[in-house]
C-alpha cells in the first residue's frame, strides 16, 4: 500500500475535495510544487492553474482548477484554500476562450491603467483554465 496524505481543497463557495492522495501537484508562485506524504511543513501562495491529485489505486489524476490562493502543508494534512476552484470536468472551454478574447481586446483598447490591470488578470485566469482543459485531454501515463 502506498503512502498517502489527507488533502482538503476548498474555495469560498464550497469544499471540492477531501480525501487521501499519494501526491499533490500545485501551481506555486515560483513554479509547480510536488507534495508527497511526510513533506516538510510549508505555507505558500498559489497562482491560477491546475491542482493535480494522484489518488491511491487510480490511474487517472483528479484535476481541479484554482484561480489562486494559499497552500498549507502540515504533517498529516495538505490544505488548499482557493479564491475560486472548479473541478476539471466542469471547466467550460467556450466560456474561457470568450473571456480570453474579451480580455485581449480590452488590453488593446484600454481607457486606463485600472482597465488594463483588470483585463490582464482576466486573461491570466482564462489562459490557466484553458491549460487545465488541455491537461485533462492528454492521456496520463
Amino acid at each position: 500500500m502506498a503512502l498517502t496524505v489527507h488533502v482538503d481543497v476548498v474555495s469560498a463557495e464550497k469544499s471540492l475535495f477531501s480525501g487521501l492522495v499519494e501526491v499533490v501537484i500545485a501551481p506555486g508562485q515560483m513554479g509547480e510544487l510536488g507534495i508527497y506524504p511526510r513533506h516538510a511543513p510549508l505555507l505558500t501562495r498559489i497562482k491560477p492553474g491546475s491542482v493535480r491529485l494522484k489518488l491511491p489505486n487510480q490511474e487517472q489524476e483528479e484535476l481541479i482548477y484554482v484561480s489562486g490562493g494559499m497552500l498549507e502543508v502540515q504533517p498529516n494534512v495538505v490544505t488548499i484554500l482557493a479564491d475560486t476552484a472548479i473541478r476539471g470536468a466542469d471547466l467550460d472551454e467556450a466560456r474561457a476562450l470568450e473571456v480570453k478574447r474579451a480580455a485581449e481586446e480590452a488590453m488593446q483598447n484600454r481607457a486606463s491603467d485600472m482597465d488594463y490591470a483588470q483585463a490582464q488578470a482576466e486573461l491570466i485566469e482564462a489562459v490557466a483554465q484553458l491549460q487545465a482543459i488541455q491537461k485533462l485531454r492528454k492521456p496520463s501515463h
